[in-house]
């Protein structure tokens, strides 16, 4: 897929899967400057395979396996199995492969929409978005130390707006408790249903959350010999919302241990309701990387 003026645009037609055959889609790649294909497109887009299959109801909940390390330079077939269509609940399996192999899992879950009891933890107390500066603002010095295809997601190009709350110098990063807050929202307004929004939430819930396990430790995905993936990572869908409109991102990280480190998230919209819940789980090693292996 050719590179698009508008990352936005290319973000939407990520998400424009090709139909290839009852349950079984296509979708391209993008290099965003990771060493693989970026966790949150091939969750977002399984989100979109899921839902191709579901003539009623939402998803509210997904569990999924990172497997393999993706291929940026070539598409990803998504293979869906529709394990149970009940009355109120529908159930999914979702198969992402490349090369013959399956790079992901996921198991989903939609619901039709019903009443029922209705509390939630509060939202944190945080500065405002407005009152604090963007990711985008980086300096061009700053910018020139970071891979060329990453600093698109540095710059005014990026489709997301990520406002930190307490930002952490990733070229000297100190050690700190492991909790963060980070408003975000699409740099622009979109027409899109529900079922886009949730999913474009998913890919933006793998941005900042196994990072909050590496705070404690003062290091830096940006660090030559800071190796970072994902394992894991499920997501409950509370409340309907808006990714063109400000949300916060609260994570913290109760433990990292024997190469892994768990977060957790919660994603709060501006007027406090809590739209929805994360928990991930990252491979995190510091060493020598080595040479053509994958790291997983």
């Amino acid at each position: 897929m050719a590179y698009a003026n508008n990352t936005i645009d290319e973000l939407l037609n990520l998400m424009d899967l090709e139909s290839l055959e009852v349950n079984l889609f296509r979708g391209e790649s993008r290099d965003i400057g990771t060493p693989r294909v970026f966790g949150g497109q091939v969750l977002a887009q399984s989100v979109i395979a899921a839902s191709r299959t579901v003539d009623e109801g939402s998803i509210h909940s997904l569990h999924a396996y990172f497997l393999r390390a993706g291929d940026a330079t070539s598409p990803i077939v998504y293979d869906v199995d529709r394990n149970r269509d009940g009355r109120s609940f529908k159930a999914r399996r979702v198969v992402a492969i490349q090369h013959g192999r399956p790079i992901f899992t996921m198991a989903a879950s939609f619901q039709l929409q019903q009443q029922g009891l209705d509390h939630q933890f509060e939202m944190p107390t945080v500065p405002l978005p407005e009152d604090l500066p963007s990711e985008h603002n980086i300096s061009e010095e700053r910018l020139s130390r970071i891979p060329q295809l990453l600093r698109r997601w540095f710059n005014r190009t990026g489709p997301f707006d990520f406002r930190p709350v307490s930002p952490v110098d990733i070229f000297d990063p100190q050690p700190q408790p492991p909790f963060a807050n980070v408003w975000f929202r699409l740099c622009a307004k979109i027409d899109v249903p529900d079922g886009m929004h949730r999913a474009l939430m998913a890919y933006a819930s793998d941005f900042h959350l196994v990072g909050t396990a590496t705070l404690p430790h003062g290091i830096s995905f940006i660090q030559d010999n800071v190796m970072m993936a994902s394992l894991d990572h499920a997501m409950w869908f509370h409340r309907p919302a808006h990714v063109d409109d400000w949300l916060l991102y609260s994570c913290d990280s109760p433990s990292s241990s024997g190469g892994r480190g768990l977060a957790r998230g919660s994603i709060y919209d501006r007027e406090g309701r809590l739209v929805a819940s994360v928990a991930q789980e990252g491979m995190i090693r510091v060493g020598d990387r080595p040479p053509g292996k994958d790291t997983q």
